[in-house]
């Protein structure tokens, strides 16, 4: 069994904790695929296949690991979608909200090889920029946020749903999100937590100039789309996908937000309510 093993190489405690899951992974007859970048790291493990590009690391997997914070698993997360590979994380950030084991749990990835583990299937989202002379489709696993970057000034959008124009917002920003990312921005900007497995986008005005502005959950088939007011040099605005693809805005692009035909499944040991997860989860973040 090929599995690809994905690792926050600048948390050490990470590449320590992907150094006994090779261990344990290899003993017993897995075969280990890493990114290049990561090599240094590893090297005086042997029969270790390396990719330069992740679409190649992850079209070669059966499956996929990820060592790291919650960013780790959810940028790993589009690639094991786009290529239709069921995907686990390791913890090794300080909240793991999305990481299905802790370091002290690693031995419980051997079931990886004998299939013994459920499939959460997660919705993804498609985000399209129409450009004037370019469309370019992006899978976004959390969120797609459209804002004026570190520049907190009111910006002026439209909102379509299904072709029909709907709502005019006056805000700092819009919140795009997955069910999976309810729990992420969304959440922090007053959203609700909706259940991952669920079948909707997660609409959340950023500090609305509006007391009648507020969430909205639209159906999972809703194609959404938006533009927006003409932007100065000194205001542009910027559409930010998983907090890590950043596209610049001007008046003439739109943004079109749709389900995807990609799924992404989440691997799961463990029969955990979801509600008491997130109360668990929140709880430690404030603490």
């Amino acid at each position: 069994m090929k599995i690809c093993l994905k690792v926050n190489i600048d948390k050490s405690n990470a590449v320590e904790c992907a150094k006994d899951i090779i261990h344990l992974l290899t003993q017993n007859g897995a075969e280990i695929l890493m990114k290049r970048d990561a090599r240094e790291h590893f090297e005086y493990f042997e029969g270790i296949t390396y990719y330069d590009h992740d679409n190649d690391l992850f079209a070669n997997s059966d499956k996929a690991i990820t060592v790291g914070g919650d960013g780790t698993i959810i940028h790993n997360a589009r690639h094991a979608a786009e290529n239709n590979i069921p995907i686990v994380g390791v913890n090794c950030g300080r909240l793991g909200f999305a990481a299905e084991l802790e370091p002290s749990e690693i031995k419980t990835l051997l079931r990886l090889l004998d299939d013994d583990y459920k499939i959460n299937k997660r919705m993804v989202i498609d985000v399209t920029v129409v450009k004037k002379n370019e469309t370019k489709t992006y899978s976004c696993i959390n969120d797609a946020v459209i804002s004026r970057g570190q520049l907190s000034r009111i910006i002026d959008m439209y909102l379509y749903v299904d072709g029909e124009r709907t709502t005019h917002y006056r805000a700092d920003g819009l919140i795009f999100a997955t069910p999976t990312g309810s729990t992420a921005y969304s959440l922090s900007a007053g959203g609700p937590v909706v259940e991952p497995c669920m079948d909707c986008v997660v609409l959340t005005p950023i500090c609305p100039h509006s007391l009648a502005d507020r969430t909205v959950i639209f159906n999972g088939n809703s194609i959404l789309s938006v533009s927006a007011e003409s932007y100065t040099d000194n205001n542009k605005s910027y559409l930010t996908i998983d907090g890590q693809i950043v596209v610049p805005l001007t008046s003439e692009d739109r943004v079109i937000i749709k389900k995807s035909d990609y799924v992404l499944s989440m691997i799961s040991f463990k029969n955990r309510n979801f509600y008491r997860q997130v109360s668990e989860k929140l709880k430690e973040r404030d603490e």
